[in-house]
């Protein structure tokens, strides 16, 4: 512990501070500006109530009022041209949700309704619910203690239909995991069952593992594994999708109930139920409304449906201009943002800066002024949402009521949410509620949703701040010098150990939202002195040539290497994946580094090598007709990729060293995957990828890596050694391509290269995330070189440039790249970089 003054922790509460802790912030503009053109309305305003409902901007709702001013819309259920063209939109609409899930509509259909709850309760009146009898079990409902009301109230309509009721504690799940119960011949159960969980908790911000959904539909997970039968998903995505990104083709969940006013806060009373068209087909509906009939007779009972699942469901006239108002929702967002992603990682940072300060505030005496409810530390994007939740305590250590707390942020116009948030399990578990203590509460006076917030000392609810799009870091500012001014007895105390320990913690991003380090490089000649040379006035040398065989596995050094089809030849062509199917990369498990692949042309082998195990071999190439090998497929950096699984023998291997179910897989020798287009790739032509993220090749300069090299020893002068090898340094950038040159991030400039007698363009710089501070040696991990890349590059982040093959000059032999080569770079005459 150590002792500060108020000034101090003004210090703290600087935004170079706050990029200490995290370097993404905003979305490419000033976020201030943001808020003074879109929402000017909060001038004067802390609102951290988003998980209760974000904020929506200026230009949605002029956007949304310029639309109905210009168009008729009519009752999508007539057939005149104005009725017709709701219909088209509303159609154009459901299509946009799909694709920002992406998903199609060959996979699920869109079912909208007037929230997330009205979604559940539809679920809950639908699902075909199968009671127990002499024939055989009956279904059972289960979902996580971590569930919103909305999703425990479902038990309200399974209970008086006989269905058993489990409640899943969070670690139940994967702890009592086991193989799924045998069907014996003659006694197939075909009971349906649902589980339910959040994506996110509305409480605390834990972010459930989305692999949940197939391993629970697989069986693999418990309580699925304890019941025979077909087992159903619902996945609660309406906290989780306000501030990310969630990819149903990853995540098949058979029914994804949603409210939009939490993603773009308006409008307020539409949700819907994203339903797997699979999981469609079992629903039972009772009541009909109007549009939902194809016939149906008065007097008699009978009643025919619509084929259309959509149809079916929806019954009566839709909210059409609510419907429509979510075009330009999905519009504004993508012009302020980017992506959800974007806001995922703009979000998080500032839940991340808040909970760290706030979990070092101490009293005059040394205790703590917040006792913080969550299960980890803010170190991992896929862990942890926006969200923070909490409760302050004075300096005796006793608990200040969280009606107080409200009162006097209301004072300071700050917007926050305070009770048990709908979530009455987490809210038991965080703050250590018996199912007795809720009885005699009740008989107290207090009920959910009051301001009764201690009995006998004990508090009945916590405090939350939660985090959107537009949250800024004064946002963070004011309200951490809120609890400093109110709530803290001086003089303040800053818990040092913890705030170095939490500071240099090292960061995790999910797999596969950043752009990681891709491949690529080539070879040139002696003789390759030309007019571009002479005109760029310098000339660059191959001096490293690096092939990665299995995807963010370790690096071949070779000195000489022919190109193929898809770039270097064998570079990332195989790639592990966890038992779902899901790349792995460095950024959820650095051990692949320690993994050495070694190939062999002579014997046609690829082999696997790992200290203290027996190496283990697979073919390098793949024949289909082999009835042994299983094909698959999967996705790399948003596309779909086909595959075939290279067997059980090296996924035994790799699930021993990796210590998790884990398979090889190789590209499909016939699989054509081509390369995105985009800024500067515009003009490259059809160009194919092998397992890559970006491109075919990933070059990098010394110089470039030199510089960066100087500022982080300058950092790290006091501990001499820590970064003293500029090797091991361009090892984490795991470049296909190292040259030498005269000059730091000249290549920034470069539109085309030629390296011996190959000729490429370059495409694109490659933006680098928190994979680069993975030792490649010893699979620790840290902050560097990040954080010195950041500032010596002014808060860019893109380190190094993508290349694409052209064609090979004067020669039909396959082009092979040579250490020593020359590379003679052309610089772009556009102003507009790469």
């Amino acid at each position: 512990m150590e002792t500060h003054s108020l000034q101090d922790f003004q210090d703290l509460c600087t935004f170079e501070s706050f990029k200490d802790f995290w370097h993404y912030y905003g979305y490419g503009v000033d976020q201030q500006e943001l808020i003074d053109r879109e929402f000017k309305r909060i001038k004067g305003v802390t609102y951290l109530d988003h998980a209760g409902t974000t904020l929506f901007p200026e230009s949605q709702i002029k956007g949304f009022y310029d639309d109905i001013s210009r168009n008729v819309y009519g009752n999508p259920h007539s057939h005149n041209p104005s009725s017709r063209l709701t219909h088209d939109t509303v159609e154009s609409v459901r299509y946009r949700i799909l694709e920002h899930f992406n998903t199609c509509a060959e996979e699920y259909s869109v079912i909208f309704t007037s929230g997330c709850t009205a979604a559940l309760k539809l679920v809950a009146d639908t699902f075909p619910w199968k009671a127990a009898s002499n024939e055989g079990p009956g279904s059972q409902f289960c979902y996580l203690t971590d569930s919103h009301t909305s999703v425990v109230g479902i038990r309200g309509v399974t209970a008086l239909q006989g269905v058993g009721t489990v409640s899943v504690l969070p670690h139940e799940v994967e702890r009592r995991a086991r193989k799924p119960p045998t069907q014996t011949d003659g006694e197939e159960c075909t009971a349906p069952h649902l589980f339910c969980y959040p994506a996110q908790s509305n409480f605390s911000g834990r972010k459930y593992p989305l692999s949940y959904v197939k391993g629970i539909q697989s069986q693999q997970l418990y309580p699925a594994c304890e019941h025979r039968g077909r087992w159903y998903v619902l996945l609660d995505a309406a906290c989780f999708v306000s501030c990310s990104p969630l990819d149903l083709s990853q995540y098949p969940a058979d029914f994804v109930p949603i409210s939009f006013y939490k993603t773009f806060g308006f409008p307020t009373g539409l949700g819907a139920l994203l339903v797997r068209n699979e999981a469609a087909e079992v629903l039972r509906k009772t009541y009909f409304g109007g549009g939902t009939a194809a016939a149906y007779l008065v007097a008699e009972d009978y009643f025919v449906p619509k084929p259309n699942i959509v149809s079916r469901f929806e019954d009566g006239t839709i909210s059409f201009l609510d419907i429509i108002s979510l075009h330009h929702g999905f519009e504004t967002l993508q012009k302020l943002t980017g992506s959800m992603l974007n806001i995922q990682l703009h979000t998080f940072g500032l839940a991340r800066y808040t909970y760290i300060v706030l979990s070092c505030l101490c009293h005059s005496n040394g205790k703590p002024v917040a006792q913080i409810h969550c299960d980890n530390d803010f170190q991992n994007i896929a862990e942890q949402g926006a969200i923070l939740n909490f409760n302050l305590l004075d300096c005796h250590g006793r608990t200040v009521g969280y009606s107080q707390v409200d009162k006097m942020a209301s004072l300071f116009n700050i917007h926050i949410r305070t009770g048990c948030f709908c979530n009455t399990g987490a809210c038991q578990y965080y703050l250590a509620i018996s199912n007795q203590n809720v009885k005699t509460n009740l008989h107290a006076g207090h009920i959910c949703g009051d301001s009764i917030d201690l009995i006998e000392g004990r508090p009945t609810g916590s405090i939350r701040v939660s985090f959107g799009y537009m949250s800024s870091f004064e946002d963070c500012q004011n309200f951490l010098r809120f609890v400093v001014n109110c709530f803290v007895d001086k003089p303040l105390i800053l818990d040092q150990k913890r705030l170095t320990k939490l500071k240099s913690a090292e960061l995790m991003e999910s797999n596969g939202q950043t752009i990681s380090p891709s491949p690529e490089r080539i070879t040139p000649s002696e003789d390759a002195v030309s007019e571009e040379e002479k005109n760029n006035g310098s000339s660059h040398t191959l001096t490293n040539l690096f092939i990665y065989p299995v995807k963010s596995c370790a690096s071949v050094e070779v000195t000489e290497w022919p190109l193929g089809p898809q770039g270097l030849l064998y570079d990332r062509l195989w790639m592990v994946v966890n038992e779902n199917g899901v790349c792995l990369s460095q950024k959820r498990e650095p051990k692949l580094c320690l993994i050495r692949p070694v190939i062999c042309l002579a014997s046609n082998t690829l082999q696997l090598q790992v200290s203290g195990m027996e190496p283990v071999t697979v073919p390098l190439e793949t024949s289909l007709a082999n009835s042994d090998l299983r094909t698959s497929q999967s996705k790399v950096c948003g596309d779909r990729v086909q595959t075939v699984d290279c067997g059980e023998e090296v996924s035994t291997w790799l699930s021993e060293f990796l210590g998790k179910p884990c398979r090889l897989l190789r590209q499909r020798p016939e699989f054509q995957r081509d390369m995105k287009f985009g800024p500067g790739k515009e003009n490259c032509g059809p160009t194919a990828l092998s397992l890559v993220n970006e491109a075919q090749f990933l070059l990098i300069n010394r110089a470039s890596v030199s510089f960066l090299h100087e500022h982080i020893a300058d950092r790290y002068s006091h501990n001499e050694g820590t970064w003293r090898d500029m090797e091991q340094l361009i090892q984490r950038f795991r470049a296909n391509l190292v040259i030498s040159g005269p000059q730091a991030f000249a290549e920034d400039d470069w539109s085309h290269l030629t390296v011996g007698d190959t000729q490429f363009q370059v495409i694109g710089r490659c933006g680098r995330c928190q994979m680069i501070g993975v030792d490649q040696k010893s699979a620790t991990r840290s902050q560097e070189p990040l954080r010195s890349l950041s500032e010596c590059r002014s808060g860019k982040v893109t380190f190094g440039i993508y290349l694409a093959h052209q064609s090979a000059r004067n020669t039909t032999a396959v082009p092979v790249l040579s250490v020593g080569a020359r590379v003679i770079p052309r610089i772009s005459e556009s102003t507009d970089k790469p």
